[in-house]
């Protein structure tokens, strides 16, 4: 009786162990591509609101002239 427990034991051990074991997969060059886009696409974002942000204030170009 102890013996198929054990036998069962070890079945469901090893059947745990084939789950934990990691497949790595090669890095694909089209990721590399899209997260260099996204962060390029970001940064033109962001210094578009620096530039047109709020509390930026044009100055009138039109010229007083005094006498």
């Amino acid at each position: 009786m102890k013996l198929a427990a054990e036998k069962d034991i070890a079945a469901k051990i090893a059947a745990a162990k084939a789950k934990l074991v990691v497949v790595e997969t090669k890095p694909s060059p089209v990721a590399a591509l899209g997260a260099a886009a996204f962060a390029a696409t970001a940064a033109v974002l962001m210094a578009g609101v620096v530039i047109v942000g709020p509390g930026v204030h044009f100055d009138d170009p039109t010229m007083t002239v005094t006498r």
